[in-house]
């Protein structure tokens, strides 16, 4: 079976073409996608991807897409992509958290990624939030060993965690997401395309700022 990856999360994305068969996993090719310019190159670069492996998008059985957390336009153009090409094609889709292929890469139960506002996306104790200093120092006992990819998210957990092993690692890519998912696919684990939607942990600025004005209008 030929797999699809797709990660606009972070601040570069990826598209990566697999294949997925009895001898294993074999990644066929990785396409960076440069400057947050994915709604513009994401389908034209699966294409090239596609067409330089000779490989037919009928063929593909699975699309793998990192859901979040990270950017909400990243997030929004890798699901609008994922759902377009499920329901033309009439492929599987499994979504994974960019805070669990950090993990795994790391081979740490937790993990953290750059939020903004001096805030990290966060997991640990097998949940995911977005977490500030205030959160960091409620959280109870420090994790073991968390794995960053950013110096923003490392220096906010050193400062908050002196104690927890903080393991670098690159920053995840759709490669690694498809590696991931392998025991999903296999386990035919896939996720309900209709109900299929962004794991942004944190609202997005118009939700946060219309609810200040909406309250701001009722005093």
């Amino acid at each position: 079976m030929a797999v699809l990856g797709i990660d606009t999360c972070g601040p570069a994305g990826t598209v990566a073409l697999a294949r997925l068969g009895g001898d294993g996993l074999q990644i066929l090719g990785q396409t960076r996608l440069e400057g947050r310019t994915y709604s513009a190159t994401l389908i034209a670069a699966l294409g090239d991807l596609l067409k330089a492996h000779a490989v037919s998008l009928g063929s593909v059985g699975c699309l793998v897409v990192v859901s979040g957390p990270g950017s909400f336009t990243g997030v929004r153009v890798g699901l609008s992509a994922a759902k377009g090409l499920a329901e033309g094609a009439g492929m599987k889709v499994v979504a994974v958290s960019r805070l669990e292929i950090l993990a795994q890469l790391a081979g740490v139960a937790g993990a953290a990624l750059d939020a903004h506002r001096h805030e990290v996306f966060l997991r640990a104790q097998g949940r995911e939030l977005l977490a500030g200093p205030a959160e960091l120092a409620a959280f109870g006992a420090a994790p073991a060993g968390v794995a960053v990819c950013d110096e923003a998210a490392a220096e906010l957990l050193r400062v908050a965690w002196p104690s927890t092993e903080l393991v670098r690692v690159e920053p995840p890519d759709a490669s690694d997401a498809i590696r991931l998912a392998v025991p999903r696919i296999e386990a035919g684990a896939f996720a309900d395309v209709l109900l299929l939607d962004g794991h942004y942990v944190r609202r997005s600025d118009a939700e946060i700022f219309g609810d200040a004005a909406n309250a701001s209008g009722r005093g």
